[in-house]
């Protein structure tokens, strides 16, 4: 079974997250209770070479991680590495609490084709037992995974490509939520409530919802970034490649603010606010605590902001650096900047320590 879950013995791993239009890598160490920021850097990808979390070009995946390595200037080998949790069955089971670890995978296996809609030499499938059950001190709560190996296959190839190995494949909203203990003290009430965050990404929105710690709820949706950079190249002629710069450097007519940006941040809304509805009505939940913004839109000067008058609930953005030392080649202005896309990769370096 490949872990998606289940705890290894602690060694440094990099964190790598590979998104639809660039590569992540984050390297931590902890000295006591300290983590500490050793390696981070960020590459962007060939076009369409990942298109809604899937990999197109292995090649052109493979060298952007490599490429990503090099600027890190990281020593370290080992990986952790997500798939995306559209992609993968997560289900709750119950079983004997007097089972050994063995004993549980090899009933698991039994009785997979129960919880699996595959057949079970086409999945990778790891379960991590999460307490007893309520009521029954004999049975337990246990979280199996399923995911497609070509998903996961499709991972270790392009690690292999870099020169590294997967140690690790976890799930992105399990990386979010690990990430989310690091961030839950910056917050009012902390982690013992409700908290949505949106991570929204260059072309892909995730709405994680989780309660005391925990995912609840997670829904992917097709809008991003990409949508502000594309408007921007439309309006002022100019290609992909320049209207991305000009996104982030500025530089861009006076008009900008008022005729694009302000109608994109308006579309952020919406979907923040479609999101929770669509969890409201599929939940007991009719409203949330805090709501965390994510992914590299959520740096947008007054989007929090804006989000927060609209809906009505306490926001902000994401850092899970806040309490980190840096190392001497780490850009703290750049990380700063870059922290609220670096969630994932965060989850994932943090599986360094389980």
């Amino acid at each position: 079974m490949l872990p998606f879950l289940s705890k290894k013995a602690s060694t440094a791993k990099l964190g790598i997250d590979i998104s639809s239009t660039s590569v992540k890598l984050l390297e931590l160490s902890r000295s006591g209770n300290r983590y500490k920021v050793e390696a981070y850097a960020v590459e962007p990808l060939p076009a369409n070479a990942v298109v809604e979390k899937n990999i197109n070009d292995v090649e052109g995946v493979g060298e952007a991680i490599a490429r990503v390595v090099a600027r890190a200037k990281s020593g370290v080998k080992n990986a952790a590495v997500a798939v995306a949790g559209s992609s993968v069955i997560t289900k709750v089971i119950e079983m004997d609490g007097k089972l050994s670890e063995d004993e549980m995978e090899s009933q698991i296996k039994v009785e997979a084709d129960q919880y699996i809609p595959y057949p079970l030499d086409e999945v990778a499938i790891d379960f991590e037992v999460q307490g007893t059950v309520e009521g029954s001190a004999d049975q337990v709560e246990v979280l199996l995974a399923a995911c497609r190996n070509e998903n996961v296959e499709l991972r270790v190839d392009v690690l292999e490509i870099a020169g590294l190995t997967a140690k690790v494949m976890d799930v992105e909203a399990y990386a979010m939520e690990r990430a989310f203990g690091l961030v839950a003290d910056q917050i009012d009430g902390g982690e013992e409530q409700t908290v949505a965050i949106v991570d929204i990404g260059s072309t892909m929105t995730t709405l994680s919802v989780l309660h005391d710690g925990r995912t609840i709820y997670t829904r992917e949706q097709l809008f991003g970034g990409k949508q502000l950079t594309e408007e921007i190249q439309r309006r002022y002629g100019l290609s992909f490649e320049e209207a991305g710069l000009a996104k982030k450097q500025g530089g861009l007519p006076d008009d900008y603010e008022t005729e694009v940006l302000e109608p994109f941040k308006e579309a952020v809304v919406q979907q923040v606010t479609r999101s929770l509805q669509f969890f409201f009505s599929s939940s007991q939940y009719n409203d949330v605590d805090h709501i965390l913004l994510a992914g590299g839109t959520a740096s947008i000067p007054g989007l929090a902001e804006m989000v927060q008058d609209k809906v009505g609930t306490t926001t902000s953005i994401a850092n899970p650096f806040v309490d980190m030392a840096l190392s001497s080649k780490v850009n703290a202005s750049l990380l700063s900047a870059d922290a609220p896309s670096l969630m994932i990769a965060c989850g994932l370096a943090l599986r360094s320590f389980d």
